[in-house]
């Protein structure tokens, strides 16, 4: 069964439950209030009559008919049970009609009860006990018959049923339109669901009251198809990333690959045994391609290690001391090709960062402006100070890089041009970044064409 009508079964059963036992409730008040305006008028005329003749009065016919009024019958007896008086012709005898007045003369007490003299109906008698001064009656009965007061309760009885049968079926009318009103975003949000195809994610469900539960849950799965595209999104940009770096992989890798095996071939063929120095350059360039593939996969592991997130040692440690070593390093590398020098500073600048790592991308960004500079060039390191940051900038007065270039230097395996890729793969500044960015940095990139290029190493002084 759909939830609406369940919804609407529940609060009709639940609404015509609380209908039934307020009506029952309100019909039995009602009667019990009829048959109680019956009794009290029945036992006010008996007292009353009780009093004139307890106060010596003698009725006559015309007092009894005044007493009798509105229905009510009152009669007179003697000790006998004998009627002295009455305002309505009583029938024979009955037991229950003697209980009453007879219980009333023995226990010296009013008493009351039932007795059908004619019809369905029962009436009430009250019988009030008397002791006169003078005169025979002892006792006096006043009754009502309960006939109006059931005549009414009856009625009220259809009146209410009725009433509660139209209110039933309002309310379940009432019922189904304001379970319809509850369902109807939920309708909403399954129509716009079943629209969206396999990897559809951009579309989102209609929130129509953000206040209530199914806004709120609403809401909720909006921010979770959010995340899912967010994630899809960074899914397959990691994908179409992975898909390149393995054909850009594989491609570095079959030039040396091909020329090890052209080497390798002539050297088995011929060169081996029919020219001594043609097999000697050969082994020459063996060694040097393996060292160039050994290269390139050390720096596929570098990177692939980065990405799984390997733990760092990090210390607290002075950055310009780490860029004055690694400055002597890279000018002993330059053999005076290039002039490379630190610009030292007067105080410490410390921070708190893996030092194998950070002197590793010193090296990288030291070792591309040694290699596009010029010969006579000069490469410049210092250390800098920016508010919560420190920064290693090396500078240089190389070839340059063009600025529609100058974003995608950190690529994997991207080279500005032939003349910068000689002897790399493109992956020292993508491991760099990698680096930089595993302490919380980053690296800053400016070029201008035929003039230099500066890299600045920028670290967090506390660890991130």
């Amino acid at each position: 069964m759909p939830i609406r009508w369940r919804l609407t079964l529940f609060i009709a059963l639940a609404i015509g439950a609380i209908l039934l036992v307020l009506g029952v409730a309100l019909f039995f008040l009602l009667r019990d209030a009829l048959l109680s305006n019956i009794e009290n008028t029945a036992e006010r005329r008996a007292v009353s009559a009780a009093r004139s003749i307890r106060s010596g009065e003698t009725l006559h016919g015309d007092d009894v008919e005044e007493l009798a009024l509105d229905g009510v019958f009152v009669i007179i007896r003697d000790g006998e049970g004998h009627v002295l008086n009455e305002t309505v012709n009583l029938p024979s005898e009955s037991g229950a009609e003697d209980r009453v007045w007879r219980t009333a003369l023995d226990t010296g007490e009013p008493a009351s009860g039932t007795v059908k003299f004619s019809g369905d109906d029962p009436e009430y008698i009250y019988a009030v006990p008397v002791d006169p001064p003078h005169g025979s009656a002892r006792v006096v009965e006043a009754g009502k018959s309960y006939e109006s007061a059931l005549e009414g309760a009856q009625a009220i009885g259809a009146i209410l049923a009725a009433g509660i049968g139209v209110a039933f079926v309002l309310s379940i009318g009432g019922a189904y339109l304001l379970a319809r009103a509850a369902m109807r975003p939920v309708e909403a949000v399954t129509a716009t669901a079943q629209e969206m195809g396999e990897g559809d994610l951009a579309k989102r469900l209609p929130v129509a009251n953000p206040g209530d539960e199914i806004g709120r849950l609403t809401t909720t799965i909006n921010g979770l198809l959010a995340r899912l595209e967010a994630a899809f999104r960074r899914r397959e940009e990691a994908l179409t990333r992975q898909r390149r770096f393995a054909a850009d992989a594989s491609h570095e890798l079959r030039t040396p690959l091909t020329s090890i095996s052209g080497h390798a071939r002539m050297l088995d063929e011929w060169a081996l045994e029919k020219d001594r120095e043609t097999a000697r350059r050969s082994v020459h360039t063996i060694r040097r391609e393996a060292g160039r593939m050994r290269g390139l996969i050390e720096s596929l592991l570098t990177l692939t290690r980065g990405d799984e997130g390997v733990p760092m040692e990090v210390g607290r440690y002075d950055l310009g001391v780490l860029a004055k070593e690694a400055t002597e390093t890279a000018a002993a590398a330059a053999d005076g090709r290039v002039s490379v020098e630190y610009v030292p500073r007067d105080h410490k600048v410390m921070a708190t960062f893996d030092r194998e790592r950070i002197i590793q991308v010193a090296s990288i960004l030291l070792d591309n402006a040694v290699k596009y500079t010029q010969d006579g060039g000069s490469v410049m390191v210092r250390v800098e100070e920016r508010g919560v940051s420190v920064g290693l900038a090396v500078s240089d007065s190389g070839v340059g890089i063009s600025e529609d270039q100058l974003p995608l230097v950190f690529e994997r395996f991207y080279r500005a041009d032939a003349a910068r890729a000689e002897g790399g793969a493109g992956l020292g500044l993508s491991i760099a970044r990698q680096i930089a960015e595993a302490h919380g940095g980053t690296i800053e990139a400016g070029s201008d064409l035929g003039v230099g290029s500066t890299f600045v190493l920028l670290l967090p002084r506390q660890k991130p």
